[in-house]
């Protein structure tokens, strides 16, 4: 493992505030593997046998039910996934795929457990994981439930504007079918809210997206610090005594 690597690593929730015999026992006999394009890591309904953290590329999680499925959020680095599931060594509630390239270490899920009994600082840190990981859940829900098609669209378009480096000639990271799933549209959905948002500056053609007025896409969008605030992958501030502390939950 490299050691900008380990560093990403080292600045995750979950691993700050442990004993350093700790994150070397976790990271010890795990798997840092390179997935193409595609690629199924995981089933939905099938056991949790690895924690998961994303350190490159795209991961698709999703969910199906008959004759339907949906994504349900998209992780890029650096974030891990399943965590539930692995405390409470039970199957998994969603299936995940590698939309990009990606490299991805994989943690045995009976080592968690284990170290989870013997460092209160990861005991801790797992805590406030997962209460990010329920906040990310509410704010999905909220923008589902208050705003339509368009609205999700525009927010999304906001974010990646921002993520790719506040370049107004965007490229779509995965395909248009994947994005609309993942805001509860449907492909043909999907490009009504283009078309809608075209009279705000937006120019969709292909895997592109050109923005040309974003003062009018960002008023039609109203993005909101309450649904559309990132929540900290890293603990940023320090108590008195000079130890992390995590963020708001």
């Amino acid at each position: 493992m490299h050691i900008d690597d380990i560093e990403k690593l080292k600045r995750l929730n979950i691993f700050q505030d442990v004993k350093e015999s700790t994150f070397s026992r976790a990271i010890a006999p795990s798997f840092l593997q390179s997935f193409p394009a595609g690629t199924v890591l995981l089933r939905e309904n099938t056991s949790a046998d690895f924690l998961y953290i994303v350190l490159e590329g795209l991961v698709e999680m999703s969910a199906a039910s008959d004759d339907s499925d949906t994504v349900t959020e998209i992780l890029g680095p650096v974030n891990l996934f399943i965590l539930a599931a692995v405390l409470n060594d039970n199957v998994c509630l969603q299936s995940a795929r590698t939309l990009t390239p990606a490299r991805i270490l994989m943690i045995p899920a009976p080592l968690i457990r284990e170290l989870l009994g013997q460092d209160q600082g990861f005991m801790r840190a797992v805590v406030f994981e997962l209460a990010r990981a329920y906040r990310r859940t509410v704010k999905e829900l909220k923008k589902q439930k208050l705003r339509s098609g368009a609205k999700r669209l525009a927010n999304w378009i906001l974010r990646e504007y921002v993520r790719q480096g506040q370049n107004v000639a965007m490229k779509l990271p995965f395909e248009k079918r994947v994005l609309a799933s993942y805001l509860g549209m449907t492909p043909e959905n999907l490009s009504r809210g283009f078309a809608t948002l075209a009279q705000y500056g937006v120019q969709a053609s292909g895997g592109s997206v050109l923005l040309s007025d974003l003062a009018a896409l960002t008023g039609y969008a109203n993005p909101s610090p309450l649904i559309d605030g990132e929540e900290p992958s890293v603990m940023t501030t320090r108590g008195d005594d000079g130890r992390m502390e995590p963020p708001t939950v």
